[in-house]
């Protein structure tokens, strides 16, 4: 908690670092899919949840579970298009900085 309140104070903001991290990976994940020339059969479903991953970071800190779930579906529909792999390991990464489920909230 003391790395949060330090990382707030160097930034100037009070937004929670790892929102503002995934708020970043899943930003540019957007961009580089939205790039990428090539289609594939479950690309709506990468944007779907791409674009539920930026609203629940926009709304704060979000709910773990819902966090894991939609990477989930947004590494299974973009998980074989290399071009994605480093964007879909750093929204990956931003996730796991939220930790895992709270005791008895699943």
């Amino acid at each position: 908690m003391l790395r949060s309140v330090e990382q707030r104070l160097v930034t100037g903001s009070d937004e929670d670092p790892r929102v503002t991290e995934l708020r970043t990976a899943v930003s540019r994940l957007r961009r580089e899919l939205a790039a990428h020339p090539a289609e594939f059969p479950d690309r709506g479903i990468a944007e779907d949840e791409l674009a539920a991953l930026d609203a629940m970071a926009s709304g704060g800190v979000p709910e773990v579970p819902r966090l894991r779930r939609s990477l989930l579906l947004v590494a299974g529909a973009i998980g074989s298009v290399s071009a994605l792999a480093t964007g879909l390991a750093q929204v990956r990464g931003a996730v796991e900085l939220f930790g895992g489920p709270q005791p008895g909230r699943e």
